[in-house]
């Protein structure tokens, strides 16, 4: 989706406090700017940052971290964020070079939600469930990995459940239509929330690695 440019958002990517400068010089590091060894979880394109602003204040001892290439909806996300989050941080950086910003072994938990689908085949590669990405991903989980897969398309849905399996992922809690059951706990993201009052099926899963499993 195109993004009309916003002239203050650079201005407020460089003052804003929850948003990291030259990120890349945290690589191994990033555990030190908040303060503790508290795990770190990592959401790939994080939008407007609702789902994450929501899942760091319900999880204080955790370390969260968004990832937002296109500046003027990071500026946004963090424009809106009206109370202190201290366990909570944003970049402004493109997904595809995740090996700048993190080292081996540094995330414990990785979010994609509502991803680019790439609907065409030849593009399938640029799926960020795709078997590349999630071989890439394994390098920057210990000795266990997890991560939490939402979208509404079902096509992309079904391509990555196939991805998963086939690069030794564990899977649970896989689901075709996230509001037809129990959803206790579940955090939206503001694309979820418009696809689910038009009636949109939301499909989720969590997938699991750990290395001895290789």
């Amino acid at each position: 989706m195109r993004v009309r440019k916003k002239p203050w958002a650079e201005g407020e990517l460089l003052a804003n406090s929850y948003v990291v400068k030259n990120g890349s010089e945290n690589k191994g590091k990033w555990r030190n700017l908040f303060g503790n060894e508290n795990k770190l979880y990592v959401e790939l394109g994080c939008g407007k940052g609702k789902f994450l602003a929501e899942t760091a204040k319900m999880f204080p001892d955790i370390n969260f971290i968004g990832i937002e290439k296109q500046k003027t909806v990071l500026a946004t996300a963090v424009r809106h964020i009206e109370e202190e989050i201290p366990n909570l941080l944003f970049v402004n950086y493109d997904v595809l070079e995740l090996e700048e910003l993190f080292a081996d072994g540094e995330i414990d938990r990785l979010y994609i939600n509502f991803c680019d689908p790439w609907p065409r085949k030849k593009w399938a590669k640029r799926r960020l469930t795709h078997r590349g990405f999630l071989e890439k991903y394994k390098r920057f989980f210990g000795e266990r990995g997890e991560l939490f897969f939402k979208t509404d398309n079902r096509d992309l849905f079904e391509f990555s459940l196939e991805e998963f399996a086939e690069n030794g992922w564990r899977l649970e809690n896989v689901t075709f239509d996230l509001y037809s059951g129990d959803i206790s706990g579940n955090i939206a993201t503001e694309y979820e929330e418009k696809f689910a009052s038009e009636g949109v099926p939301i499909c989720r899963l969590e997938a699991y690695y750990e290395k001895h499993n290789d």
